[in-house]
């Protein structure tokens, strides 16, 4: 079949999904993008702008057989501006994210326009993928209580109405080459994010010195970036106060955090949200012990990771995270951080792998055609 893939925020992780899929689909497929630049903005205009290009290849005789789009994509007003032979295309909307349950450092800057935008792509669209159930849950949750806020005409029927076409599709990773035999030395911890406020950097760099302060030796790649120009001061601080311990710092290129993952023993993340977490997939499939709060989507993400005489990947409170790596630490040093299942990991995040997922996506959007 022939798929239209609208993506207004070509870039990061909705690039990553799209490229990865493409690749491996049995399908062919018509890309309609923009630069992932000023992400409000592209909310704001990518449905004028990009319908105006689908309808100029549609006059020229292109056709397609299903519409996918990104949660990115204001998806009724998209459709609304098309021809009518596109507009009647079977749709799927998949929701990397949402802009109602997305956290804002300051609530003063929060702008109702884009959780309707989420909204009516929901309702617009005929299948809505999210990556996790939490996800779902909490999207669909914070829009019940978001519209029985509104002061009159509350459209209530639009969570359930959302929810009945939900499915989850978690996004894929790529496979990573076999680690080498470890190099001696401390305990190499990893934070791999974006460099944002809702990560709560400041919570693992606290942790670094309570660990730091028990004489515990370790070294630190702290990768992610994002825009450099507005990241918490956090970072600037501790660049300097671990520079005797740095490996990696900021945004790396493909091979060098390829390189970064290998190194790592153990990845930490101390985030406040977190919709899926790539990031922290990749790197347990690259090898990387993770400890994770036992919150969010990482539950979900890591399920059946638990069982008797198996230590658990998740801590409980971030007061535990210093003591939970300084005991890593000594695991590292014995040489027996994984206590004997070097695979455990790699084979919990193995139904993530890109090579599985594709044929049935590919299955799943060949469903929707009438």
């Amino acid at each position: 079949m022939n798929i239209l893939a609208v993506e207004p925020y070509y870039g990061g992780s909705h690039k990553a999904f799209l490229d990865a899929w493409i690749r491996r689909s049995r399908h062919t497929w018509k890309l309609v993008t923009l630069p992932a630049n000023k992400w409000k903005w592209r909310m704001r205009h990518g449905a004028a702008t990009l319908s105006a290009e689908v309808a100029m290849d549609a006059v020229n005789g292109e056709k397609w057989d299903a519409l996918w789009c990104s949660d990115m994509l204001n998806l009724a007003e998209f459709r609304g501006l098309l021809p009518k032979t596109v507009r009647m295309l079977p749709s799927v909307a998949y929701f990397h994210e949402n802009q109602l349950t997305y956290p804002v450092e300051h609530q003063k800057e929060y702008d109702y326009h884009f959780a309707f935008s989420n909204m009516m792509t929901g309702l617009a669209a005929d299948k809505v993928w999210f990556n996790s159930e939490f996800h779902r849950d909490s999207f669909l949750g914070k829009l019940s209580e978001f519209l029985q806020r509104m002061p009159d005409y509350q459209p209530l029927y639009a969570v359930e109405t959302i929810r009945g076409k939900t499915h989850i599709r978690p996004p894929g990773i790529e496979s990573f080459p076999g680690r080498e035999k470890r190099r001696d030395g401390p305990l190499r911890i990893l934070w791999a994010a974006r460099w944002e406020y809702d990560k709560a950097p400041e919570v693992f760099f606290e942790a670094i010195d309570v660990v730091a302060a028990r004489g515990v030796d370790f070294r630190v790649s702290v990768i992610g970036g994002g825009n450099r120009r507005n990241a918490p001061a956090v970072f600037g601080r501790y660049r300097e106060r671990l520079s005797d311990k740095i490996l990696h710092w900021g945004y790396l290129e493909e091979e060098d955090y390829l390189t970064a993952l290998l190194q790592s023993d153990v990845v930490v993340s101390t985030a406040k949200h977190e919709f899926f977490g790539i990031g922290i997939v990749e790197a347990v499939a690259a090898g990387v012990y993770p400890l994770l709060p036992r919150r969010l989507a990482y539950p979900e993400v890591f399920a059946k990771t638990e069982a008797a005489g198996v230590d658990s990947f998740f801590y409980d409170d971030a007061s535990g995270l210093p003591s939970r790596l300084a005991e890593l630490a000594g695991r590292v040093e014995r040489g027996e951080l994984w206590q004997g299942l070097p695979r455990r990991g790699i084979e919990a995040v193995a139904k993530y792998a890109w090579d599985t997922l594709a044929p049935n996506y590919d299955d799943d959007i060949a469903a929707i055609l009438p």
